[in-house]
């Protein structure tokens, strides 16, 4: 009987002993983790690229953000969005010089400019994080420049070099990487783009591709290259071509990061590829992060940089920033956390559940749990439901730099082209297609009518009643309305269709939407998109097609209307606008103007506002170009997404930068509130476990009776 019962006593110890613990049941993190300073995030598949010279997608920028520094970065509070200094010591200024090298002034001409000089300062107080490659043994020289194959047979990982070095960042790390762009094998998605501005760029790469094998890795060092030079040890020049004052805003990108020769050298070595030991897999950066372990079948976790040269909390921010709390930390040292634990995700709804738990510290809204989370007030503005505000969850939203759009091709004879027929006919169909309505169906609301190309946050975007289209939208109770459906079959009639019918030939009008093939859910979106033709009478054809093949329809230009969109690559409404200049055309000259638009005052306007710098000159001229095209209507403007984020009580300056991805180091946690909160949450529910323990008692009981009797029957 003593023995048979010892399991049960064991299971009822074992329970109670587990609701008494300082860390609930279900906790997916280790024990010694409980009360440090660790941000838990979650990633859906493994990086491809950490090597910043190849990398050029947003899972990959969570963690290259964090370790690499480029020159400039953007203020994590201001909008419009503002770049300041990071590795560099300033925003430089870029210096104009015409074909007889004189010095030009800074406003002179693009057709003036026949070289424009960038000369960079970095700061002398800067350092890379422990690495192998830097590591030098007591005479100074490299221990791992010079392994073979043999070396590494008891190597799995970069933890299985008992060696870790570092050095100061000079200027020919930032020179190094620039002439990586071209190198022959990384496939940097910059390098075409930048071949046109950066002097010699492509000269670089041609020269490269051209070099005898050796059997040893090219040393960039000892390549001469005239697009960038090393003036001291602290100071780089970039030479452009052109005048293009963009070019700062690529300075804060990744892809011009300094990258220290000694990686390329040791990780080129023989037998560090098939180990997966690359620059893809183990990042060498100088920022407040390093990648310490990656299992990306599991998990990523970057630690706090011991050789951190350190960073300063902003001291300024927008208005309102300092009444929720942006600016509590101001001046204090960054950054705020030790550790970022990342774990794999691959399903939404347990990812969802894991930060109702509170072990995701932040979270996006999926579309099924949208209505667990957010509600609309009457005047449809989004606020937490009661169940997320007794939890103290906090919500923050934020236009993406993003447009998402109806394409007309212009080539085409019926939608395109700049006869008056065809323009009454896309302001018509502009006003049609309800972008408010489809917010609400398809993205529950988030996102926000666009007026024209420039989002809203982006220098150059005007608010409010004079930044709406004047077309489609009329200014209405403070906020803009849709013109009604009345008119836009007057414009129709105008265009010389009367309830979808050509008044001449009786003809109904038939348009086609080329479309890529897409799941289920995709038939509810088209249906919807023939209602909006519908409306006028016009018969909607979808004609759907792979990606492989849709894609070649508008290189060809065969598509009459397509659906596409565009995130920015820096902030600045050149970026959105040269997706409708002439020299961009599509079947033309394979550019981005998939829209195949030309309109030659648009494109000379186009030509002097990307070479200006921000004023009142280049907003007068911004005005023009967006007026233009809301009159000729290209594109139905779609809507700009907006991003919804939710956060718990124990995280802080949760404030969304959508254009910067080093924002990790801005951000604070408390881990004291966050395991209380877990612990409150995630309480054992046990009175199963004692009702199951007490039916297993009272089944064992007749038994014990039973047995006893017949012991006692046998003695007698």
């Amino acid at each position: 009987m003593k023995t048979k019962a010892l399991p049960l006593i064991l299971l009822c110890v074992a329970v109670f002993a587990g609701g008494c613990s300082d860390s609930p049941w279900n906790n997916p993190y280790p024990d010694e983790h409980a009360g440090k300073r660790i941000y838990y995030d979650s990633f859906s598949e493994r990086p491809k690229h950490l090597d910043p010279v190849s990398s050029y997608s947003e899972d990959e920028a969570l963690f290259i953000g964090q370790i690499y520094e480029p020159p400039l970065q953007y203020h994590f509070l201001k909008r419009p969005y503002e770049l300041i200094p990071l590795s560099a010591t300033e925003v430089p200024e870029p210096e104009y010089y015409d074909e007889d090298g004189h010095r030009l002034h800074g406003d002179a001409a693009e057709e003036e400019v026949a070289r424009a000089v960038y000369t960079i300062h970095i700061r002398q107080d800067i350092r890379y994080q422990p690495h192998p490659a830097l590591a030098r043994d007591e005479s100074g020289a490299y221990r791992y420049h010079d392994l073979q194959s043999s070396d590494l047979k008891d190597i799995r990982s970069l933890k299985d070099f008992p060696h870790a070095g570092t050095r100061e960042l000079v200027a020919a790390d930032f020179v190094y990487q620039i002439k990586r762009l071209v190198k022959p094998g990384l496939h940097s998605p910059l390098a075409g783009f930048m071949s046109k501005y950066i002097v010699d760029l492509g000269g670089l790469g041609q020269r490269l591709r051209e070099q005898p094998e050796r059997g040893l890795p090219v040393d960039l060092r000892e390549i001469e290259f005239a697009g960038a030079e090393v003036v001291d040890r602290y100071t780089y020049r970039v030479h452009l071509k052109r005048k293009y004052p963009q070019f700062k805003y690529w300075l804060s990108m990744y892809f011009f990061s300094p990258v220290p020769w000694e990686a390329d050298v040791f990780y080129s070595q023989p037998g560090m590829k098939e180990r997966n030991i690359s620059l893809d897999w183990y990042p060498v950066g100088t920022g407040p992060f390093m990648l310490t372990e990656n299992n990306p079948n599991r998990h990523m976790i970057l630690e706090r940089n011991p050789n951190f040269h350190g960073e300063d909390y902003p001291v300024e921010g927008m208005p309102g920033d300092r009444e929720k709390g942006f600016l509590d930390d101001a001046g204090k040292s960054m950054p705020f956390i030790d550790m970022a634990y990342y774990s794999l995700e691959k399903e939404a709804i347990p990812e969802w559940n894991k930060f109702l738990q509170g072990y995701f510290d932040t979270s996006g809204i999926i579309s099924d749990s949208f209505d667990q989370a957010v509600q609309f007030t009457a005047a449809g503005e989004p606020e937490l439901t009661t169940e997320m505000q007794n939890k103290g969850i906090g919500l923050l939203t934020a236009v993406r730099p993003t447009i998402v759009y109806l394409g007309f091709n212009m080539l085409d004879d019926v939608v395109g082209g700049d006869s008056e027929r065809a323009r009454l006919l896309r302001r018509a169909l502009s006003i049609a297609i309800d972008y408010e309505e489809f917010l609400s169906i398809f993205a529950n609301g988030r996102g926000i009518a666009a007026q024209g190309p420039i989002p809203s946050g982006i220098y150059g975007a005007r608010e409010g009643r004079e930044g709406i289209n004047p077309y489609v939208y009329d200014w209405a109770d403070g906020k803009p309305r849709r013109k009604p459906i009345s008119e836009a079959r007057e414009l129709l009639h105008k265009a010389g269709y009367r309830d979808g019918r050509n008044i001449e030939t009786g003809e109904p009008l038939v348009l086609y939407l080329d479309v890529t093939s897409g799941g289920a859910g995709s038939k509810t979106l088209l249906n919807w998109y023939r209602k909006q033709f519908d409306k006028l009478g016009i018969q909607l054809v979808i004609r759907a097609t792979d990606y492989n093949r849709f894609r070649e329809k508008m290189r060809k230009g065969t598509a009459q209307i397509y659906t596409w969109g565009w995130n920015a690559d820096y902030p600045d409404p050149e970026n959105f606008l040269f997706l409708l200049y002439g020299e961009n055309g599509k079947v033309k000259h394979q550019g981005e103007n998939t829209s195949n638009y030309d309109n030659e005052r648009y494109d000379d306007l186009f030509v002097k506002m990307r070479a200006m710098d921000r004023g009142p000159d280049r907003q007068a001229i911004i005005d023009e170009m967006v007026e233009i095209l809301r009159r000729d209507a290209p594109w139905v403007w779609g809507y700009h997404p907006q991003a919804y984020s939710l956060y718990h009580q124990w995280y802080g300056n949760a404030k969304p930068n959508l254009m910067a991805r080093n924002t990790l180091k801005y951000k604070t946690i408390d881990p004291e509130l966050r395991q209380a909160k877990r612990l409150e949450w995630n309480q054992p529910v046990l009175w199963p476990l004692v009702l199951l323990g007490l039916i297993i008692v009272l089944s064992i009981i007749p038994a014990v009776i039973t047995y006893r009797h017949k012991q006692r029957a046998a003695v007698k």
